[in-house]
């Protein structure tokens, strides 16, 4: 809910999310926590469909809203990627249908900025994700079941024509923030893609150094090393 040019970081999230071509809906799954209660407020506000879930197991929200909307597949967003492009889930929603792939994402063999993540989980696959993953890795960030196990799933990769994986655009620590608010300042609409925000850090190289040095995917490999069974 944080400010990003006089909105919430999370309506750019939802806003460019929409501007997809192959979605047919938008479902913003938070928790029964209180403290998420701000988000619903922001939902009803913005007519935005908002599904309420597990607080720590969020495979099982995931599952749940999805059967709540009678979703066939789910394509995942993380709310910390205000730069999210609406072109490259596109990409990854054509590839999943394709090739009856059962998972397809563009976070697994990384090319794309981190903060460009895409995945696209089929609802079979995501039940039975929720039915046989124990631990708690798996449950909290909803999608290393899936990445884990290649001989289960069918996966498929979206590879761009360049590498830009030592990109960061997402936003975890303040530094990210900082980086995010400066990209913004440099346009004037919110309809902007990848290579638009390329050129403007190519032509500003010291926005990249906002928060360089950053691991990337920092909470999984912490959650990954500190595992225990839940299930």
């Amino acid at each position: 809910m944080i400010d990003v040019k006089g909105k919430p970081m999370l309506h750019y999230v939802v806003s460019r999310t929409k501007r997809s071509k192959t979605i047919q809906d938008v479902i913003l799954a938070t928790s029964l926590s209180p403290d998420d209660d701000k988000i619903e407020v922001f939902c009803k506000a913005r007519d935005i469909n908002c599904f309420r879930g597990d607080l720590d197991d969020v495979l099982k929200r995931f599952y749940d809203a999805a059967l709540a909307y009678n979703a066939d597949a789910v394509v995942r967003i993380t709310a910390d990627c205000p730069l999210i492009d609406p072109d490259v889930i596109d990409k990854a929603v054509d590839k999943f249908c394709s090739g009856e792939f059962d998972y397809v994402s563009n976070a697994v063999e990384r090319t794309y900025p981190d903060g460009l993540d895409v995945e696209v989980i089929g609802i079979k696959a995501l039940k039975q994700a929720h039915k046989e993953a124990k631990l708690r890795s798996e449950r909290e960030h909803v999608t290393p079941y899936f990445f884990k196990n290649p001989d289960v799933f069918k996966i498929g990769h979206i590879i761009n024509d360049e590498d830009h994986s030592n990109l960061r655009w997402v936003v975890d620590e303040p530094r990210d923030l900082a980086f995010v608010r400066e990209v913004f300042e440099h346009f004037d609409t919110e309809d902007f893609v990848m290579d638009d925000i390329l050129k403007v850090v190519q032509e500003n190289p010291q926005l990249s150094k906002l928060n360089d040095g950053i691991v990337c995917n920092e909470g999984l490999i912490k959650s990954m090393r500190e595992d225990v069974f839940v299930r």
